[in-house]
C-alpha cells in the first residue's frame, strides 16, 4: 500500500514541479522584451501564428530559459546587491550600462539565445513578434501553456546529480 501511495504521491509532485516550470516558463517568455530580452516594435494587430510556430516558439523559450537564469545569476553576482539593469539584446545602449564582465556575459547570452531561436525554425523578427502577441492573445498563450506541457511531458527527463 505504501509503494502506491508513494507513487501516487511522487507523479502528483512530479506534475504540481511541471506547472510550475511551464507557468514560469510563459511569464519568462512575456518578460525577455524587458529583462534580457530582443526588442521589436511591431503595430497593433492580431498575429496569425500557426501550430507549428507555436511548438517552435516553445522550444526556443525552453532552450533559452536555461541560459537566461545562469546568464541572470552570473550577472547577479558581478553586481552584487544592486538592481539588474534591463538589458535589451538590439539595444546597445542596454547593454553599455552593465559593468565590465557583465557586459560580456550579456552579449554570450543574447548570441546563444538568437542562436536557439534560430534553431527552432524562427527568425528573431518573428519570436519577437510572437512574444508580444502572446502578452495580448489569451488563446495562444493558453496554447503556448499546453505546447510547454506536452513538451515537458514528452521529452526525457534528465538524470539527477
Amino acid at each position: 500500500m505504501l509503494k502506491i501511495y508513494t507513487l501516487h504521491l511522487t507523479n502528483r509532485l512530479q506534475r504540481i514541479l511541471s506547472q510550475s516550470l511551464i507557468l514560469a516558463t510563459i511569464a519568462t517568455a512575456s518578460l525577455i522584451s524587458g529583462t534580457f530580452g530582443f526588442n521589436s516594435k511591431v503595430a497593433a494587430q492580431t498575429l496569425n501564428v500557426n501550430n507549428t510556430e507555436v511548438t517552435n516558439y516553445a522550444k526556443a523559450v525552453l532552450g533559452m530559459e536555461p541560459v537566461r537564469q545562469q546568464a541572470f545569476e552570473e550577472i547577479k553576482k558581478l553586481i552584487g546587491s544592486k538592481d539588474i539593469p534591463h538589458v535589451i539584446c538590439n539595444d546597445p545602449t542596454s547593454v553599455k550600462a552593465l559593468p565590465g564582465k557583465a557586459k560580456d556575459i550579456a552579449v554570450n547570452y543574447c548570441n546563444h539565445s538568437q542562436k536557439i531561436v534560430e534553431d527552432s525554425g524562427l527568425s528573431v523578427e518573428r519570436f519577437n513578434k510572437i512574444t508580444l502577441e502572446i502578452q495580448n492573445n489569451n488563446t495562444l498563450k493558453q496554447q503556448l501553456y499546453n505546447t510547454l506541457l506536452h513538451l515537458q511531458k514528452t521529452s526525457p527527463s534528465k538524470p539527477s546529480k
